[in-house]
């Protein structure tokens, strides 16, 4: 019985809806910072335990703003966080779509794999008699799983 994890047809409006978002996205992003591994690595991090603290240590600022000193932007560590906590909300839920669409892939490759295989098998107990030998051999050697042979092995 032939496999089929996923039925999916993408038509052109809903394919140049997913661009346009996308390119929303873009647009969106282009005030932040893409960070090199080296910054990444010296950079104070911010985990859920610490993000509690620093949100806590804003509270307790802000009933005590008469010790801080004018070099201290107290506010913008409020905005900062405040954006924090939206952006959080907006990665997850894009984290969800694209974990979703990464499973559909697989199921679809899965299903297109198990489609040819089947259809390999086919080709093999029935391609001499309608004259399909020459793409039975091409086949044979591109087939995932079988070694091959030849200088182009990869």
């Amino acid at each position: 019985m032939p496999q089929n994890l996923v039925s999916l047809r993408l038509s052109a409006e809903t394919l140049a809806a997913v661009e346009q978002a996308i390119g929303a996205l873009e647009t969106f992003s282009k005030p932040m910072r893409t960070l090199t591994a080296d910054e990444i690595r010296a950079l104070a991090k911010m985990g859920d335990k610490s993000a509690e603290f620093c949100r806590q240590t804003a509270m307790v600022l802000e009933q005590n703003q008469d010790i801080i000193p004018p070099s201290f932007d107290l506010t913008k560590m409020q905005g900062d966080l405040i954006a924090i906590e939206s952006l959080d909300r907006q990665i997850l839920r894009l984290k969800e779509i694209v974990a979703k669409m990464e499973d559909t892939r697989i199921a679809l490759g899965s299903d297109i794999m198990s489609a040819a295989s089947d259809g390999y098998v086919l080709m093999q107990m029935f391609g001499k008699a309608e004259g399909l030998s020459a793409l039975q051999q091409a086949m044979k050697v591109r087939r995932p799983g079988r070694p091959r042979s030849g200088p182009d092995k990869a």
